[in-house]
């Protein structure tokens, strides 16, 4: 069984830090690339980050780029999104997705989601 848990969301003041992890197990995490999505209230999941398997490539939607940082440890199975410079419209439930390509940036083409993490940032 398949399972994706997401851990280290909260709340945080605008301009802080967060950083989450996605913890995977039965699957070959190694062959999968990693994707990170959010749901903000109201609105539509929206593609965040995504990581190659080896981790060398990554893919950033524009909103995020240069405030978040995606990284993957295969040894334990887990990737990571560093958030910095943290906005109110960043707020939303943060999940992690198993898939075969890091360049996929709608959810439809990932296989495995976690349960989400809430992030709030207060301004």
């Amino acid at each position: 069984q398949v399972q994706l848990v997401e851990s280290g969301g909260g709340l945080v003041q605008a301009g802080g830090s967060l950083r989450l992890s996605c913890a995977a197990s039965g699957l070959t995490f190694s062959s999968y690339a990693m994707g990170w999505f959010r749901q903000a209230p109201g609105k539509e999941r929206e593609f965040v980050v995504a990581i190659s398997r080896s981790g060398r490539t990554t893919n950033y939607a524009d909103s995020v780029k240069g405030r978040f940082t995606i990284s993957r440890d295969n040894a334990k199975n887990t990737v990571y999104l560093q958030m910095d410079s943290l906005r109110p419209e960043d707020t939303a439930v943060y999940y992690c997705a198993a898939g075969n390509r890091y360049e996929s940036t709608r959810g439809n083409e990932y296989a495995y989601w976690g349960q989400g993490t809430q992030v709030t940032v207060s301004s």
